[in-house]
């Protein structure tokens, strides 16, 4: 399913190139796009007040805001579950288990939330937060990681993608349920 590309290869290209069928990796693609942004926009927020930047300007706002970027990102994570369901029964690797392209958390997603939130005066479970954190930053990384293969023209075989995105789900779903409650 090669076709001719004027850009730099990205992750949506190894997914459209592996895919069995266009719209399944179409509909993955575009989820996983919605969901890259909900994940950096949630992840962006909280690295703000790390720093120290008080924005939004009342902890009130900064409670909402919280609550609102956990929800976008709930909600982006909710709809994945079909087309990537979809997009790995298609997928069916060659051999039984590849190995996963993408590590985990590296010692600077590894913070500790609760004097981050207490300083901006927002009240959220700071567990929930590390780990919505963890699981939302492997995500982006992992996708960038993938785009990075595409560059380089070394993507993992289908085996690997398979294992790979079958790990990303599991951690996912994790983080749809702290998510949750903290759009709650």
């Amino acid at each position: 399913m090669s076709t001719i590309r004027a850009r730099e290869p990205g992750w949506a290209d190894v997914l459209e190139d592996h895919a069995a069928e266009w719209t399944t990796a179409r509909r993955l693609v575009g989820q996983l796009g919605a969901c890259e942004a909900a994940a950096l926009a949630f992840c962006r927020l909280l690295e703000r007040w790390a720093r120290g930047d008080a924005y939004p300007s009342t902890a009130g706002a900064r409670d909402a805001a919280l609550r609102h970027a956990a929800d976008r990102a709930e909600t982006a994570l909710a709809g994945l579950d079909h087309p990537l369901d979809r997009y790995l029964l298609e997928l069916e690797s060659d051999r039984a288990e590849g190995r996963s392209w993408y590590g985990g958390p590296g010692a600077g997603e590894l913070l500790e939330w609760e004097p981050v939130l207490k300083r901006a005066g927002v009240g959220a479970n700071p567990t929930r937060v590390a780990q919505a954190y963890l699981e939302l930053a492997v995500l982006v990384r992992a996708l960038q990681g993938l785009a990075d293969m595409a560059r380089i023209d070394s993507v993992p075989d289908r085996s690997s993608l398979w294992a790979g995105l079958f790990d990303l789900r599991e951690n996912l779903e994790r983080a749809e349920a702290d998510l949750r409650a903290l759009a709650a």
